[in-house]
């Protein structure tokens, strides 16, 4: 027997139940960034292998073990996008957009791919909300990003269950002495160290920061502090976020731990976390890149954004029970016709009543069915209403009207009333 065809691991279906709930998140976020004045950018999945080499760093965990690459028909190296800053950096530079020190504010949405041990809340094809800005140099645009997040949190409900950590890398040359000043403490200490952060020691030394190794956490307790060797340009800047943070009264902590996993940060850098999620704490992170433009073959460009996790989001508005009534409704009124007489009738009255109501979920019952199997129907889709049309129905030129949901008698509205009785009637239940 052949093997029944499925998913890939870590690439899953998003089913019809689960839906609603994704497109009142995305939703609530595409209106917060118009709000703001964000415009919506949207780039191919897929991209040349060199420009991830290029921007994230060819010996970070992503480029060096969770990349999909592939080879094209035509012989060149492709690969499914890892991360969208990149990407929209390319599209950037391509179409000339931020030439001339023009503003741009940039907002995306998509898949994902990198190749990790699938769990809870991290998936080898996730989904996330990006946001880049460009030829913006001041603390004003991070404080921004960060206090847009925070109104999110608040709008879905969640804004209790997150914390933000804040952290400054400083320019890359100040971040190029500590370096120098890390490796040289935890050479002296290798052997303490886990056997991932030795490899890290060599090719990416800050990531040893953000080890979860019990141990090697113990010996950086004493290490060099990022703090210590900020430049006057990072210090300034890092204090300006920090009071317009204050001043608009968002809580955070300064975590000197957290370094990001992309090469391309500078200066700020941020996350907020949950203890809501198990292991999969942080749902929303980002930070300065000032140097990647150039870094890409563009001209001297500032740059800051962030990304946030689709599914980990939803996962927590799930978990905290954060799910507005109206969402796991998908269906408003449902109309049930007996005969064709009455078939035709309905299709005609449905379509006025949504010419009146565009906003209104109208369902109409499909495949016929006698009087208890529409009802059924009716009451599975989870309906408020129903609306009967039969032959008595129609000779009176009415429409039945049942409460589905709560308490209320069946009564005959006029066709040409229904539509201002159910704009009532739906708003009020």
């Amino acid at each position: 027997m052949s093997k029944s065809l499925q998913a890939i691991r870590g690439m899953n279906d998003i089913l019809p139940e689960q839906t609603p709930l994704w497109r009142y998140f995305e939703g609530t976020v595409a209106r917060l960034l118009d709000n703001y004045g964000y415009k919506q950018i949207r780039m191919p999945i897929v991209e040349f292998t060199e420009l991830f080499k290029r921007s994230i760093g060819e010996v970070t965990d992503i480029v060096e073990k969770e990349m999909y690459t592939f080879e094209d028909r035509n012989g060149d190296s492709l690969t499914l996008r890892p991360e969208g800053t990149a990407a929209c950096v390319r599209a950037v530079l391509e179409h000339g957009i931020t030439g001339g020190g023009q503003v741009q504010k940039l907002w995306y949405i998509g898949p994902m791919f990198r190749h990790e041990r699938p769990q809870k809340g991290r998936y080898r094809q996730f989904h996330q909300i990006g946001l880049e800005v460009f030829n913006l140099d001041g603390p004003d645009i991070d404080a921004e990003l960060i206090i847009m997040t925070w109104r999110l949190w608040g709008e879905l409900g969640i804004r209790d269950a997150v914390k933000l950590e804040l952290n400054s890398l400083g320019t890359s040359e100040s971040r190029g002495r500590y370096r120098e000043a890390l490796v040289e403490y935890l050479s002296a200490h290798h052997d303490k160290l886990d056997e991932d952060s030795q490899r890290r020691l060599k090719t990416n030394p800050l990531r040893v920061l953000d080890t979860k190794n019990a141990d090697t956490q113990a010996v950086l307790v004493d290490a060099p502090k990022m703090a210590d060797y900020l430049d006057d340009e990072s210090r300034a800047h890092f204090e300006g976020l920090k009071a317009r943070l204050d001043a608009v009264g968002i809580p955070y902590v300064l975590n000197p731990k957290l370094v990001r996993g992309l090469d391309y940060y500078s200066k700020t850098v941020f996350e907020w976390v949950t203890d809501k999620l198990g292991a999969q704490g942080t749902v929303c992170a980002g930070g300065r890149y000032d140097g990647l433009v150039e870094q890409m073959g563009g001209k001297p460009t500032t740059g800051v954004g962030f990304a946030m996790g689709i599914e980990r989001l939803v996962l927590m508005l799930e978990t905290l029970e954060q799910i507005p009534e109206e969402i796991s409704r998908q269906v408003d009124v449902y109309l049930c016709a007996f005969g064709e007489h009455a078939e035709l009738a309905g299709l005609a009255l449905a379509e006025r009543v949504r010419d009146q109501l565009p906003n209104l979920r109208l369902q109409v019952n499909a495949g016929a069915g006698s009087f208890k199997s529409q009802f059924k129907k009716a009451d599975k889709s989870g309906a408020l209403y129903a609306l009967i049309l039969g032959d008595d129905e129609m000779a009176q030129q009415v429409v039945g009207f049942k409460p589905l949901r709560g308490q209320g008698e069946q009564q005959s509205i006029a066709w040409d009333a229904l539509a201002a009785h159910l704009a009532t009637c739906v708003v009020q239940g």
